[in-house]
């Protein structure tokens, strides 16, 4: 019996990139060795099956009834033998023996009709097996087989998109696939994104958008700076995921693995008795073999080891289609059993690229309001977190010349420092840099403002005293950003609060939908777990209909509130993108991580990944998983009931040994087939449509 995890067949690296729309890859059956051999045992069958009814001499019969046992025979046969060199009992080896059995006692008929269908049943599986690897592999087929690169004098190139590297322009022309993922640096077009986001219209691209490798550019002509390498693309991060997943098990199928070696021990313990016992009892010899082969057929395994990897590699192949990544079985298994979600704000409910609104230097601060962005923004420069890149766009966007930092180093949930030529700079979260800034001279210098001496001559205020006025104006100021929304950014420059940036977020259109889905999915409403102020995250909150509220969390703080959750019995799914949410992704039952905005940690860590950036993804998927146990159990339910219906059948009556061969054989493929159901595109939209209504 082939297993769905043994197909481990080389992905190809690309296809034709002018065409239309994605090829439809589809693994034809004759090209499966499996369905070679096993039609080949058919045939002989067919072929012996009249010669031996119609009186044929034995001979004429005979030896196409031989060749059928070796065609559909010799591959269980080998696989069985080396199973059992390795000191394990594989069924396969089972059912040939009992095909050679029923030969030995002239039911050479009956032992070929057993190989035939299980060659068949065996043929079934690999095909099912090998549709499934097409629903992924095909989507390697999306990228251009050559790209065009342009020089730095101008002059074009050929070359293929293994090729290109990060930095590199290319240009794409009407018609032609995008050779990789990057940002448009000149031209604009309507690009045809369904075969990545899903977008059922194309979508208009300009200077500065996003585009993927794979998707079709329309009537106008593109200029494309490369931001990923062909291995890090959508495409290529959603095929090595999910061959990743492929080669996992979940623990039901692990637990299954385990019993299955004593399972088949008892199994042939169990056929000896079934064939000694009437014997002794005076029972003829012929007799007692056939029930006793029948009885190792029916009871077999087989159908038992197929329930579980069938429907979660389904569902593991149908959310990688729709760009979800879903790093294990392990993990497809265990989304399905969450009961509590927790969300960060940036990046996760909001889009993740925040615009800078506000630049307000603090009044006799030193910086006036281009130098406090431009240093900000040389500070912020060497940060992946999405607000960093916001200060970095808006500084460029106002045509200033970023320069270079010097030691720089980032604090998650408190913010980055650095040197910017001969300054000091901080730059973070307000609550934790002005605790900074607050504190009290080490020398005992007083702490009030002191203008003159005891002679009326002038005197300078401390530094201390500067940095306190300067926190307690900075502290109003980031008061009043934050009462109208906007995300504070505090700057420091020699120890100094220096100015304030106000930053705003846009909330993802199907934020409020994702809540609703995942309070019906779990019973429970989600909780926000944010490092932002608490005015904004409480406002947003509000929108999107959340009501337990954590702020100004650093990661540590996010990780606590999970494991609060864990601690009271239940099971958390963190759903972050931001270096500051990997320990809340680790220590959750399961994290899940924005793909487009997330950093490298979050991906790393996460247990899943969405791709496109779409927040709905969630519960669709953790919908997707349920279905998938679902059909787990019901895939338990028919193999037992299959194995123990034919088993009494076997041991209290008289079981034919083609009705025995075709009942396992048949349960076999019934639950392969039923697992396979969540390949279909119609699985994906109902998990979508029905992911508001409790599982």
């Amino acid at each position: 019996m082939p297993s769905v995890l043994t197909d481990r067949r080389p992905l190809p690296t690309g296809a034709s990139g002018a065409e239309p729309a994605a090829p439809r890859r589809r693994t034809r059956v004759l090209a499966l060795p499996e369905a070679r051999w096993a039609a080949a045992a058919t045939v002989l069958f067919l072929l012996a099956l009249p010669l031996q009814l119609t009186g044929a001499p034995g001979w004429a019969w005979a030896v196409p009834y031989a060749l059928a046992y070796a065609a559909g025979g010799w591959e269980p046969a080998w696989a069985g033998l080396r199973a059992l060199a390795g000191r394990t009992l594989d069924v396969d080896l089972l059912m040939i023996v009992a095909a050679l059995g029923a030969a030995a006692v002239g039911q050479v008929m009956d032992g070929a009709l057993l190989i035939v269908i299980f060659a068949t049943s065996g043929a079934l599986e690999a095909l099912a097996t090998a549709r499934t690897a097409d629903s992924v592999r095909g989507l390697l087929d999306l990228a251009p087989a050559t790209a065009t690169r342009l020089r730095a004098d101008g002059t074009e190139e050929t070359v293929t998109p293994a090729d290109l590297t990060v930095g590199d322009t290319v240009l794409v022309r009407p018609g032609e696939r995008i050779g990789a993922d990057g940002r448009v640096l000149d031209g604009t077009s309507e690009v045809d994104q369904a075969t990545i986001t899903g977008e059922p219209l194309p979508v208009a691209k300009e200077p500065g958008d996003e585009v993927f490798a794979g998707t079709l550019n329309g009537t106008g002509a593109l200029r494309v700076r490369v931001g990923r390498d062909a291995a890090d693309s959508v495409i290529a991060r959603i095929v090595h995921m999910v061959q990743e997943a492929s080669g996992t098990k979940a623990p039901t199928q692990l637990f299954i693995e385990k019993v299955e070696q004593r399972y088949s021990l008892g199994m042939v313990a169990a056929t000896l008795a079934v064939f000694a016992v009437p014997l002794a009892f005076g029972a003829a010899l012929t007799g007692s073999l056939l029930r006793a082969m029948t009885f190792m057929i029916v009871a077999s395994p087989c159908a038992v080891v197929l329930a579980t990897m069938p429907p979660l590699l389904s569902a593991i192949a149908n959310a990688g289609r729709h760009g979800v990544l879903v790093k294990s079985a392990v993990v497809m298994e265990r989304l399905g059993q969450v009961d509590a979600v927790a969300l960060d704000k940036t990046g996760t409910l909001t889009e993740g690229t925040p615009k800078v609104t506000d630049v307000v230097p603090l009044p006799g601060a030193g910086p006036g309001e281009r130098e406090l962005l431009t240093l900000a923004a040389a500070a912020e420069h060497p940060s992946e977190h999405p607000l960093a890149r916001a200060v970095v766009e808006a500084a460029r966007a106002r045509g200033l010349d970023v320069p270079i930092a010097r030691g720089f180093r980032s604090a998650p949930g408190v913010g980055v420092t650095a040197t910017v030529g001969e300054h000091a700079v901080a730059v973070g979260t307000p609550a934790r840099l002005l605790d900074g800034t607050s504190g009290t001279p080490d020398d005992g210098a007083p702490t009030g403002p002191s203008h003159t001496d005891r002679h009326g001559s002038p005197v300078a205020a401390s530094p201390v005293t500067t940095r306190q006025a300067a926190g307690r104006a900075a502290a109003s100021l980031v008061a009043r950003l934050e009462a109208g929304g906007r995300t504070a950014v505090l700057v420091v420059v020699d120890g100094v609060p220096a100015g304030v940036l106000g930053i705003a977020d846009r909330l993802r259109p199907d934020a409020a939908v994702t809540v609703a889905a995942l309070t019906a999915l779990t019973g429970t409403r989600p909780t926000l777990l944010t490092g932002d102020n608490a005015r904004a995250a409480a406002r947003l909150a509000g929108e999107v209909g959340i009501q337990d509220v954590r702020a100004g969390l650093l990661p540590e703080d996010k990780v606590a509130a999970v494991r609060e959750r864990q601690d009271a019995g239940r099971r958390v799914l963190v759903v972050g993108d931001g270096v500051n949410d990997a320990p809340a992704l680790a220590a959750a039952h399961s994290g899940v991580a924005m793909g487009r905005a997330g950093s490298d940690l979050a991906l790393e860590t996460a247990d899943a990944v969405i791709v496109r950036d779409e927040l709905a993804a969630v519960p669709a998927v953790v919908a997707l998983s349920r279905r998938a146990r679902r059909l787990v159990v019901q895939n338990l339910v028919i193999a037992a009931a299959f194995i123990s219906g034919l088993v009494v059948w076997d041991l209290a009556g008289t079981l034919p040994l083609p009705l025995g061969v075709l009942g396992h054989e048949g349960s076999t493929v019934l639950v392969g087939l039923n697992g396979l159901r969540l390949l279909r595109e119609a699985a994906w939209r109902r998990a979508a449509r029905t992911d508001t209504s409790s599982a």
